[in-house]
Formats: structure tokens, C-alpha cells, sequence
């Protein structure tokens, strides 16, 4: 466990980090006693700072979804970060690959709430009443440390590696798809590159999200009516490059882009 002054510490470290496009070693390494709780606490400085300058939240995403992932992290749950009004890009309007470290992309079935939901005791029941929509979505994701050399505690405390998310024009509702077996394939200059089904998510993506409500409200933290939710990627990280141009393409909820200049 860190003290309030070092969590402060790490917390300019990656904010540092981020702006200057400069990653930094494993936290691990540096401060080894950092802990997850140490780590969220770190992710929530950093993120009041930036609402502070005038970003808002937009959301939330669910990380490390996949029994996989979880057993390479050693950890027995996901994880989660903040989706911020800066950090929404758009199919139609190139990013620049400077703008991050070393940006990857994945595929997501991204859920947008019409209600707010329970924290504790958050069911995929509730889930499910409180979607206004599904749509398609690829989230950027980048890391701050260097190589993507990542453990638990150094990505929570990263925000989850989130870096930005582009949303589908098409919405969905809920009751009319599986969302158990949603197919979405991801292509980079028109080359497939990976592929994958939305049960690769905890078995189901609703209860991805069921999971995060419960976990934010230990924060005190609410999953709001229009919060866009990201549950996990279908498949595994792509890295991104310049010029790059990436297209998934959802079985029921049509298909959204992502391009990179320099």
C-alpha cells in the first residue's frame, strides 16, 4: 500500500507520460508495493484532474473480460477504466497515431444506457431494461508503459490502457439480437486481422456490464442514463500504425471505422 504523496507521485508520472508520449517503466518496478487498491485510487487522481480541465465522463469500459486475459494478469476478475468526452473519435475523421504510445485497437459490442443502473446487486435483468441501445464500436487502447509491459496494477492504475473509443451509427435494441453470438470481424486495409463472438466476454457481454456496476458503486460511482458501456474486446489487441485503416464489421449491428495518419 502507497501513502496519499506517492499515489500523487504516480499519478503525475503517468499523466506526464501521456502528454509527452514519453512511456515510463512497469509502476510495478518503480514503487513495489503498489496494489490494486493503490491503483485505482491512482486511475480516479488522474481522472478528476482531467474533469477538472474540462473533459466529462462519457462512460466506462470493462478490461480484461476474457478468462485468458485474467490468468495471464493473475486475477480472478476484470477490470475496469473511464471513458472520457476527449477521448471520442469518429469514423469519419482520421486520428493521428502521434497523438499515443503504442495504440492497438479492438472490437467491441458497445452498450448505451437509456436509465441508470443499480450499483450493488446489479443483475443482467437490469442490465438489459436499462440499455437504450447496442451498437458496433472499436476501442483505441495505448499504454503509458513502456513495451505494454503491463501487470494488474500498473494498467487499473493507467486507466485500463484506455486511450479513446469510435461508436456505429446503427442502435440496436437489445431484445431483438443474441447477444450471446454476435460475429464481428476486424479489418485493416481491407485484410482481415482478427475475428471474434461477443460470448468471448465472460460468456456474455451483459454480464460484463452487470459486473462493472457492481464494481464501480464500491467507488460510489454510478453507471448513468447515456453512458456509453465498453464490456470487453471479441478478440485479441491489433496494434494500430500510421495509415492504418480499420473497419469491424458486427453480425446484426452493422459496422464501424477507425484510421490513423501520422
Amino acid at each position: 500500500m502507497l501513502s496519499d504523496e506517492v499515489r500523487q507521485t504516480v499519478a503525475r508520472t503517468l499523466a506526464t507520460a501521456e502528454r509527452d508520449r514519453k512511456p515510463v517503466p512497469p509502476l510495478r518496478d518503480t514503487w513495489p508495493d503498489l496494489d490494486v487498491v493503490d491503483s485505482y485510487s491512482i486511475q480516479l487522481l488522474n481522472i478528476a484532474d482531467r474533469l477538472s480541465r474540462g473533459a466529462s465522463v462519457r462512460g466506462h469500459k470493462v478490461g480484461l473480460s476474457s478468462k485468458a486475459m485474467q490468468e495471464m494478469m493473475g486475477v480472478d476478475e476484470p477490470d475496469y477504466g473511464h471513458l472520457l468526452s476527449d477521448m471520442e473519435v469518429f469514423s469519419g475523421v482520421p486520428v493521428s497515431a502521434g497523438r499515443y504510445c503504442m495504440p492497438r485497437v479492438e472490437v467491441e459490442v458497445a452498450f448505451v444506457l437509456g436509465q441508470t443502473l443499480p450499483g450493488e446487486g446489479c443483475t443482467a435483468d437490469d442490465v438489459l431494461a436499462a440499455t437504450d441501445h447496442v451498437t458496433a464500436s472499436i476501442e483505441l487502447i495505448d499504454s503509458r508503459i513502456t513495451q505494454w509491459d503491463i501487470k494488474i496494477a500498473d494498467t487499473i492504475a493507467d486507466n485500463a490502457s484506455s486511450a479513446g473509443f469510435v461508436l456505429g451509427t446503427a442502435e440496436i435494441d437489445p431484445a431483438t439480437v443474441d447477444l450471446t453470438a454476435i460475429e464481428a470481424t476486424l479489418l485493416c486495409n481491407g485484410e482481415e486481422v482478427a475475428a471474434g463472438r461477443s460470448d468471448a466476454v465472460l460468456g456474455n457481454p451483459v454480464t460484463a456490464v452487470a459486473w462493472l456496476a457492481r464494481k464501480v458503486a464500491s467507488f460510489g460511482v454510478a453507471l448513468e442514463a447515456g453512458h456509453v458501456i465498453l464490456p470487453g474486446s471479441v478478440h485479441r489487441a491489433i496494434d494500430a500504425h500510421p495509415g492504418d485503416s480499420f473497419e469491424a464489421v458486427f453480425t446484426d449491428l452493422g459496422s464501424v471505422q477507425l484510421s490513423f495518419t501520422e
